[in-house]
């Protein structure tokens, strides 16, 4: 059977066909392979560069490298954090013809980690639940999808930084199965398999010295579970105000929007009395601030992220002499969002030298930017202002923090 390619892009074949298929993945050369750290995997897994762009490929048999990316094809389309399926490689053999295992190829998620390579320092317990939330969000999302994981875990799970806090993405869809809509036992089974798999992975590092000693895995393992109730209570419960009081409705709705959800469909209907009124969020979708700061300013970011900025933009919409809110000769959002970004946004993110950024994006180092501007500020007991806080950012705090960031793809 000759070597078959089948990918998302008609340009990932060409790229992918001068990597060496005829080798093993645990013996292709470090010449192809890009050093970047790891999660524990069932299957070999490997970085490696195809022109400039950074993959993982990982050695399975070909029915479930074929489901996985159908799967995750699945998930791209519905808009859930998931590694991108590029390409699944069929029908390899080695140099004495014998047949080598098919593979499946994701596009690197630059600037994400592995939860191991996170505790090669001893992680402090904030940071932990931190990880916990962003990974019961990302649980919640896959359940309102109608996707049920399988195998939810850390190894199976990348985490980026999000504005002080974690966006959580799927790696591994192997065992996961897509429905219309899951059941309360298939969300139930698959929350315990989370629950047994993030205790037995904390056990894990707990006996290797690398959990911090005030940790229990079993509550944290526990800890999942809760959260992830709350926030499912949240976003499905169905509310009954008194009859007239819209503005409870319009509260509920916020309150959903502050979690990082857009209510997209909603039910409601009037009791037989007349005297209450009962709400039902239908269809809810993640993504609110992200889809809120894209639509404002073409700028794509984690939710954390676009919250923060969101909050900037609007800061610096109050300063200017053309805002004002409900004048229909004033200047409009779009327009006023648009030059933010051109006279605020790009101009402190390049401020920033390219060789100090390790992993992070544009959105993450105007974060860090605003906290350190916030930061000067408090000290000073008056506002320092940004230029003053990217300069003292690149001179005293970019420097220490650049040996514990991950290397960008060009390095």
């Amino acid at each position: 059977m000759a070597l078959q390619i089948s990918a998302t892009n008609p340009e990932h074949p060409a790229l992918l066909l001068a990597l060496p298929w005829q080798l093993p993945l645990e013996r292709w050369p470090d010449e192809y392979l890009v050093p970047l750290p790891r999660g524990i995997s069932r299957h070999v897994v490997r970085y490696a560069r195809a022109g400039e762009e950074v993959i993982a490929v990982k050695e399975l048999a070909e029915r479930p490298a074929l489901r996985e990316y159908e799967l995750l094809r699945d998930l791209d389309r519905l808009g859930i954090p998931a590694v991108d399926p590029l390409a699944v490689v069929t029908g390899r053999v080695d140099g004495e013809g014998q047949p080598l295992e098919p593979v499946l190829i994701t596009r690197h998620l630059r600037g994400s980690q592995p939860y191991r390579s996170m505790f090669e320092t001893t992680m402090r317990p904030a940071t932990m639940h931190r990880l916990m939330d962003a990974l019961a969000v990302l649980l919640v999302r896959l359940h309102l999808a109608g996707f049920a994981w399988g195998d939810c875990s850390l190894s199976n799970t990348l985490f980026r930084r999000d504005a002080g806090a974690y966006a959580a993405y799927l790696v591994d869809a192997e065992t996961g199965d897509l429905h219309p809509q899951l059941s309360t036992g298939q969300r139930e089974y698959d929350l315990d398999l989370a629950r047994v798999n993030i205790s037995g992975e904390l056990l894990d590092l707990e006996a290797s010295g690398a959990l911090h000693p005030s940790v229990d895995p079993i509550e944290f393992g526990m800890e999942i579970c809760a959260r992830y109730r709350g926030l499912w209570e949240e976003l499905t419960r169905t509310s009954v105000y008194p009859a007239g009081k819209y503005q409870y409705i319009e509260r509920r709705i916020r309150r959903l929007n502050d979690l990082g959800f857009d209510v997209a469909e909603m039910q409601i209907a009037h009791s037989s009395n007349g005297d209450t009124v009962t709400f039902v969020p239908k269809v809810v979708d993640a993504g609110h601030h992200q889809r809120q700061l894209l639509r404002l300013t073409g700028l794509d970011a984690e939710e954390n992220q676009a919250r923060r900025l969101l909050n900037d933009l609007e800061s610096w919409m109050a300063t200017q002499d053309d805002y004002a809110p409900g004048d229909p000769l004033a200047a409009r959002p779009e327009v006023l969002a648009h030059r933010w970004v051109r006279d605020v946004f790009r101009p402190t993110v390049r401020a920033v030298p390219a060789g100090l950024r390790g992993s992070m994006d544009p959105a993450e180092i105007y974060h860090e930017l605003l906290e350190h501007r916030w930061y000067l500020s408090e000290r000073a007991q008056h506002d320092i202002g940004l230029d003053t806080a990217v300069e003292d950012y690149i001179a005293n705090i970019l420097p220490k923090a650049r040996e514990t960031l991950q290397p960008t793809l060009a390095e």
